[in-house]
């Protein structure tokens, strides 16, 4: 089976296709001065055009990994998640507070989903 990898550098790929599974590197938001709920619309965004980009949507996400930098803000985020979130689609998801790559970042996420 066939690996193709997307926007790669010597670290990592930030997707990552696998027979039929897409995997995606954790997404930050563009703009870490925004709040809680600013980066993640930006997430979700990054995430809705790297699925496009391999042929999917958010209908087919398997599992979302969340990382808050601060676990208040859980609920804000939440907010955005639901209101992106197709219904009838929730995938396995874990949701935890962890000290991000920088300190204005407010959330990270990773997903894993299926080709369309």
């Amino acid at each position: 089976m066939s690996i193709t990898r997307n926007h790669t550098n010597s670290r990592m790929s930030q997707l990552v296709v696998h027979g039929d599974t897409i995997y995606l590197a954790g997404q930050v938001a563009s703009d870490s001065s925004a709040n809680i709920a600013t980066q993640t619309r930006q997430v979700l965004d990054k995430i809705d055009n790297l699925l496009a980009e391999a042929g999917s949507d958010k209908s087919r996400i398997l599992s979302a990994q969340i990382w808050l930098a601060n676990i208040g803000h859980y609920a804000a985020m939440n907010e955005v998640w639901d209101e992106w979130m197709p219904a009838g689609n929730a995938p396995a998801r874990a949701c935890i507070e962890a000290r991000l790559a920088f300190p204005d970042l407010l959330v990270e996420i990773g997903i894993i989903a299926a080709v369309k």
